[in-house]
C-alpha cells in the first residue's frame, strides 16, 4: 500500500492559512487554522525533549481532558519555546481568541508552534489575522496544499500525502502533511506530523494504532540528532466515513486503518529526511537479524547519526571502515562483530567483521554516488529489524544553520 502526492479532500475538515505575520520579514502565510465537525477525536505523541515548548504543554493538557478536538492552530516562525510563564500566558491567549470564534470549547483547540526558540510570540499578530484564517478555510486540496506551505520552516518544499483504504465497504480517507528539515531526531524528531481521516474510531483505539505507526516512521527518521522542543504527531478521525465504529485496535478493520496510516506516516517520515537541511542523498541504514527489534533501532540510529559516516556520505567517500565503527560502538548488550556483514546499495563491504575479500574501491565509490543509498547490516543475532531513514551532512547544513536567524 502506498500514498499519493497532494492532499485529498477529508469529510469535516476545513483548513485556512493566512500571513499573520508572525515571519517579521517574509512574505509568506505563516498562520494555519484547521476546523473539525462536532464528534471528531484525536490523539497525539509530543516530544521528549524536557524543555517542550507552551504549546506541547498545552496540547497535552487538552488531550488528556477530553478526546474531542475542534481547531488545530498553527503557527511557523515562532516556536513558543524557551518563553516560560509568559510563553504559557501568550499560548492560553491565542487558544481563548480561536475558540472564541469558533464557538468552541478552549480545551477542544490543540496549539501547535515551529520556528526559534526563545522568542516571544507576537500574540496580537495572531490574534488580528485569525479571522482571515478562518474565513478562508475550506476542505479542498488546494487549502491543504497551502496549509503544508505556511508551517514549512526551513523545508525547502511541502510535504503533502493522502490515501485511501476501504473498511466495511465504505472508502476511508487519510490525508497528511509533515514539516521538518533540522532538529530532527527519534523521540518525536523539529517537525509536525499532521493526519486528518474521516474514519469511525473511538479515540482510545486511535491512540494506540498512532503510537506504533510512529515508532517505525517518525520516530526512525534523523537528519542531524538534535531533539526538538516542539514536535508532534496528531490525527484526528471526524467519524464521517459510514462504517462501523472500530474500538478494537487488534480487530481486522484497526488493521486495515493501520496499514494506510502506516504508509501514509512512512511516506511522510522519508520526506523529513529527504528534505534535511543541506543533504543531497537519501539514505536507508537498515539493520537485520539483530538479537531484537530494540538492538535493531539502536544499531541502525548509530549508524545513521554518525557524522563521520554522514559526511563520508556527502563526499561519496567508501570509507567503510566508519561505518563498521558505528556498529561496534552501538550501545547494545550483545554484539558479535565477527558474525557482521554490511552493504552499501549492492556492494559487499564488509563480511564476517572485516573487509569483503572481493571489495573494491571503486565499487564502493560507485555504490556511494547514487542519491539513494541503503546501508545493510547483517547481525547474524536473531530476528530483530529496523529501517533508519537519514540524509548526509554537508557544508549548506552548516551554513543554513550558521545564518538562521541572521
Amino acid at each position: 500500500m502506498n500514498s499519493s502526492e497532494g492532499g485529498l479532500l477529508v469529510k469535516g475538515v476545513r483548513l485556512g492559512a493566512t500571513r499573520a505575520p508572525v515571519y517579521e520579514n517574509r512574505d509568506r502565510d505563516d498562520l494555519v487554522v484547521i476546523g473539525f465537525d462536532e464528534g471528531t477525536v484525536g490523539a497525539a505523541v509530543t516530544t521528549t525533549n524536557r524543555s517542550c515548548a507552551a504549546p506541547v504543554h498545552v496540547l497535552r493538557e487538552n488531550l488528556a481532558a477530553t478526546a474531542s478536538v475542534r481547531i488545530w492552530l498553527l503557527n511557523s516562525g515562532n516556536a513558543n519555546a524557551g518563553t516560560g510563564e509568559s510563553g504559557m500566558n501568550s499560548c492560553h491567549q491565542t487558544v481563548r481568541a480561536v475558540a472564541k470564534l469558533a464557538g468552541v470549547g478552549t480545551d477542544t483547540v490543540w496549539p501547535f508552534s515551529t520556528g526559534v526558540i526563545g522568542e516571544p510570540l507576537p500574540v496580537k499578530s495572531i490574534c488580528n489575522a485569525l479571522p482571515r484564517a478562518m474565513n478562508a478555510s475550506d476542505g479542498s486540496s488546494a487549502s491543504w496544499e497551502q496549509a503544508s506551505r505556511a508551517i514549512m520552516t526551513t523545508d525547502t518544499y511541502p510535504k503533502l500525502r493522502h490515501i485511501q483504504c476501504d473498511i466495511g465497504g465504505q472508502t476511508v480517507s487519510l490525508t497528511g502533511m509533515a514539516k521538518g528539515s533540522g532538529m530532527i531526531h527519534p523521540n518525536m524528531a523539529t517537525m509536525f506530523g499532521l493526519i486528518a481521516s474521516d474514519v469511525v474510531m473511538e479515540a482510545d483505539c486511535l491512540q494506540v494504532l498512532l503510537g506504533r505507526v510512529v515508532n517505525h516512521s517518525f520516530n526512525c527518521v534523523t537528519v542531524d540528532g538534535d531533539t526538538s522542543t516542539n514536535d508532534v504527531c496528531a490525527i484526528v478521525a471526524t467519524k464521517q466515513a459510514g462504517h462501523a465504529v472500530i474500538e478494537n485496535p487488534d480487530s481486522q478493520d484497526a488493521q486495515i486503518f493501520a496499514s494506510a496510516l502506516s504508509a501514509l506516516a512512512n511516506d511522510l517520515a522519508e520526506l523529513l529526511a529527504r528534505d534535511g537541511e543541506g543533504a543531497t542523498k537519501f539514505v536507508s541504514v537498515v539493520c537485520e537479524t539483530a538479537t531484537n527489534d530494540a538492538d535493531a533501532h539502536i544499531i541502525a540510529n548509530t549508524v545513521a547519526l554518525s557524522p563521520l559516516v554522514k559526511t563520508a556520505l556527502a563526499a561519496s567517500d567508501p570509507n567503510w571502515g566508519r561505518i563498521l565503527a558505528a556498529v561496534g560502538r552501538a550501545p547494545v548488550s550483545q554484539l558479535e562483530i565477527d558474525q557482521v556483514n554490511i552493504w552499501i546499495n549492492s556492494v559487499q563491504i564488509v563480511q564476517n567483521g572485516s573487509r569483503h575479500p572481493e571489495y573494491t574501491e571503486e565499487a564502493g565509490r560507485t555504490a556511494m554516488e547514487s542519491v539513494d543509498i541503503t546501508i545493510r547490516i547483517f547481525m547474524g543475532a536473531g530476528s530483530g529489524y529496523c529501517r533508519v531513514m537519514t540524509c548526509d551532512l554537508t557544508n549548506e547544513y552548516v551554513r543554513i544553520n550558521a545564518e538562521y536567524r541572521t
